[in-house]
């Protein structure tokens, strides 16, 4: 299983670092050149590779790190997701309803990327908290994740206990993923909620 992390900005960067403590090879993208941010990603750790997009997007497995309005230009990139694992990190936060016709968040990037299995994850914290470690007074950080897809949220589920964080499953993206989008000016219930687990 391989991964890549689309978008560099501060969720991004945060996600890569999250990758680097745990030495889980990652790849970064953005629509740019590689070199204009391979300084930013070698400072971050050794594991830590800036590629094109047309090479992130070979990855088993990949974060959507970029603004919400960006998603449509990154499925362009691929004519077929079939077989791939998109985590939806995206917020959509002043994005009106009417755009998004009465519809999650996640559900219209999962239109976007055809074939692909979308999980809803990692988009609750803000990044300040994601970057802080995830072993908290002898506990873990929760991450939600929301997905139509069982067996693609265990998958991202395991990858977020071996990123030392607690992996809680909200269901599918029409009831999980409400509690965890932005939409118009409100948030869901679980935005920003910064929870440990025990045990």
């Amino acid at each position: 299983m391989n991964y890549a992390i689309i978008g560099f900005g501060e969720i991004g960067q945060t996600l890569a670092k999250a990758f680097a403590r745990k030495g889980i090879a990652v790849s970064v993208a953005t629509t740019r050149d590689p070199q204009s941010f391979a300084s930013a990603a070698t400072a971050i750790g050794p594991g830590i590779t800036p590629t094109t997009l047309a090479e992130a997007v070979k990855a088993d497995v990949i974060f959507l790190a970029v603004r919400f309005q960006s998603h449509p230009d990154v499925a362009k990139a691929l004519p077929s997701w079939q077989g791939k694992i998109i985590v939806d990190v995206t917020n959509a936060y002043g994005v009106p309803d009417e755009e998004l016709g009465g519809q999650p968040s996640a559900r219209v990037v999962a239109r976007a990327f055809t074939g692909a299995k979308v999980v809803k994850g990692f988009n609750h914290l803000v990044a300040a908290v994601l970057d802080q470690s995830p072993a908290v007074h002898g506990g873990r950080r929760v991450v939600f994740l929301a997905s139509d897809d069982d067996n693609a949220a265990s998958q991202i589920g395991t990858l977020a206990e071996n990123l030392g964080f607690a992996p809680i499953k909200l269901g599918g993206l029409s009831e999980g993923g409400l509690l965890v989008q932005a939409h118009g000016n409100s948030w869901g219930h679980l935005i920003f909620k910064d929870l440990v687990k025990f045990g």
